[in-house]
């Protein structure tokens, strides 16, 4: 069986894509041919060879198959601003079609697949289609990333509410310590475990070095 989930969060720099690469990892080690998807993305990084998104990159050294980058990220931008936006100066649509077809080329190759979206839940991908729209006609199973800090109890309501209203299924949240812990963070997520109904994954620690990451030691479940 070929498993198929889509990583969003509850806005923009909340670890999505460290966090799809500890999952793509524990996924690999419980016996999966895992695979990272990043169809869409805006922002470069300069290497030794060439220039390649970061979170590409990521993904690309998460997975158990080899793929290559224009398969993982088929879509890409050179400017760090909102894909929409970016395809209109640059005059290159985004076509869901690209998007669908990359995603059946992978799924001919794996059976585990993480698709990380681009922002958070309504993240446009031009004025009239959001990757809400394309999520729900590939019938992907969704995973919220919450970070926890002022604010994020109610972006986190509100995401798995427009989830849930789409008939899409929500496999689960993940709770994302971004800054050092400090009195309040129990009682976050507390309150997210009172109001989000999806299933709770795990919460991920502070990692101050980013680079170094044991993913067995973070204590995060694979969604069902």
């Amino acid at each position: 069986m070929i498993k198929k989930f889509f990583v969003t969060g509850t806005d923009t720099n909340v670890g999505k894509t460290i966090i799809s690469s500890i999952l793509l990892k524990k996924a690999t080690a419980a016996g999966y041919k895992t695979a990272g998807y990043k169809p869409v993305s805006s922002g470069y990084q300069n290497t030794s060879c060439s220039i390649l998104n970061n979170d590409a990159v990521t993904l690309k050294k998460s997975s158990s198959i080899i793929l290559s980058t224009k398969e993982i990220n088929p879509i890409s931008f050179f400017e760090n601003a909102p894909p929409h936006i970016l395809s209109i100066f640059k005059k290159k649509n985004i076509k869901t079609e690209e998007l669908s077809l990359g995603l059946k080329n992978i799924t001919n190759k794996s059976n585990w697949i993480l698709v990380e979206g681009a922002g958070g839940w309504y993240t446009p991908l031009s004025y009239k289609d959001t990757f809400s729209n394309w999520v729900k006609q590939e019938k992907l199973t969704v995973i919220i990333i919450i970070p926890i800090k002022l604010g994020c109890i109610n972006h986190a309501i509100l995401t798995e509410k427009a989830i849930i209203s789409e008939n899409i299924k929500c496999g689960g949240w993940i709770a994302n310590n971004i800054f050092p812990k400090d009195k309040y963070n129990i009682y976050y997520i507390q309150t997210l475990l009172s109001y989000i109904k999806s299933p709770f994954l795990g919460e991920v620690p502070y990692l101050k070095n980013k680079n170094k990451i044991n993913f067995k030691k973070i204590k995060i479940k694979l969604p069902e």
